[in-house]
Parts: C-alpha cells; structure tokens; sequence
C-alpha cells in the first residue's frame, strides 16, 4: 500500500519595509496653502508624480467632510495622498486613505517620535514654505543610481557621479554630500542630505539638507537650475532670472531666507 504525504501549501510571507516620504501640512487659510503649493507645483510640474505623500492635518484639523474635500483637491493637482497623519484618530471612512501611527521624523540625527519632531521644529530659525518643506529620502542604505552615471559612494559618505545627469533622472542620497563631475540635464534631479557640488551647468533641480541640515549648500559653475533648495527653503528659475542664471553661484541659507550668490 502507498502512502502519499499531502503537499503543504506554500506560506505567505511579510516583509517590513520602510520608506521615508514627503509631507504636506496644510494650514489655514487652506486657500492661501493651495496657492502657495500651485506655485510650487508650477514651477516644478511632476515633482510629486509618483511618489509617496503623507498628509498632516494635525495643525488644520478637519472634519471628515473637509478631509474628503482635500484628498480630492490634492488628486486634481496630481497628489496622491497614501497616508493620513491625525492625532487622535485610529481610522477614517474607507474611501480615504488610511491614518497612519507613530511616524518619525527623518533628520541627519537619525528617526524622531513627533514629540521629538515639535520640539527639534520649534528651536528651529526659520520655516519653509509648506509646499517645499517636505523632507525626501528613499529609506535605502545606498543612493539611488542614474542609468549609466554609476555613482560611487566614498568612505567619507561622499557620492560621487561621474557622467552627466540626463533629463528624466535623479540622485537620491540621504547620507551626505554629491558630486557631480558632469553637468545636468533639464528635467532631472538631486537630492541630498548633505551639499551638492556640480562642476558642469546646473539645469536640472537640485535640493540640499533633505533631511534637516541647515547648513549645506549648493555649489555649480553655470547656474540654469529650475529649481534650488536647501532643507525646504527654495527659489525659482524665474526668481534667478537676470541675477544669477548663467553664472557660477553658491545657494545657502541666511537666517531664514535662501540666498543664491556669485563665486569670483
């Protein structure tokens, strides 16, 4: 007589996995914030295309209603909110995204609780512009590659990208600084938790101090960047235009206010 063992059926398995994602904190007059963001969302058309965004309503405090209203008017620009950060509640109705609990902060000091988070922001200088405030890393332990540009990160935690940045691609390291030997493309993006050095023409995006650091800067020798950011402060193309376009410049933060000026 045979015996046949039954086949076991193949578990399923879960896996943790963590991002780091962009937040939006909407604040009242909700039209004035939706003002400042369509000029953000202006002058950086895709910026949020596909990635993920928590939305912090722990400073406007809606109700469900207004929620729902938001959610819809964020869509229309190309938002997609997966996650809702609001104290006191567990769950939402099922048409919105879920809330989220116990997020952290990520800063160049590590993860912070937002007990933390409040603390850290309030002995802050300055503030951002909401809608350029949203700290950006991709919660990976190496940078993100631009096609054949091979980056190569330093013992120093220094990445260095050697070929030139084309349109449609971005660096992303939240471990220090980048160097670009090359120039870069219209169109493409770095973003970094420490300076960006870029030794061609900058016309691509370039965002410094992702993750909190104050003190970085941004570097280039032909300035016709779209976009410059350091820990959220930004300016525009067309806030450069006749001042600094075309010209090698450093951008770093004063105070509360970003300055873009020309290197000698």
């Amino acid at each position: 007589m045979t015996f046949a063992a039954p086949l076991e059926a193949k578990s399923i398995r879960f896996r943790a996995r963590s991002f780091v994602a962009f937040t939006l904190t909407p604040e009242a007059p909700l039209d004035v914030w939706l003002e400042g963001l369509d000029h953000w969302i202006g002058n950086s058309p895709g910026y949020f295309a596909g990635r993920p965004v928590v939305l912090d309503l722990n400073t406007l405090k809606p109700d469900v209603a207004a929620i729902e209203s938001l959610v819809g008017v964020l869509g229309h620009r190309g938002i997609r909110i997966y996650a809702i950060e609001l104290d006191g509640h567990t769950a939402l109705e099922p048409n919105l995204p879920p809330v989220l609990v116990g997020a952290k902060e990520a800063t160049t000091d590590g993860l912070l609780p937002r007990e933390a988070r409040a603390e850290s922001f309030d002995k802050a200088e300055g503030r951002a512009p909401e809608a350029g405030s949203a700290k950006v890393g991709d919660g990976k332990a190496d940078a993100s590659k631009a096609g054949d540009s091979e980056p190569q990160v330093q013992a120093s935690g220094t990445l260095m990208v050697k070929s030139p940045i084309r349109s449609g691609q971005t660096i992303v390291h939240p471990h220090g600084d980048v160097i670009v030997l090359g120039s870069v493309a219209s169109g493409s993006e770095i973003i970094a938790a420490g300076s960006i050095h870029v030794y061609g023409t900058l016309r691509g995006r370039a965002s410094a101090g992702a993750l909190g650091n104050r003190g970085a800067r941004i570097f280039c020798r032909k300035n016709e960047a779209e976009l410059l950011a350091v820990d959220g402060w930004y300016v525009t193309a067309e806030e450069m235009e006749g001042v600094s376009r075309g010209k090698p410049v450093q951008a770093f933060l004063d105070g509360d206010a970003l300055r873009v000026s020309t290197l000698s």
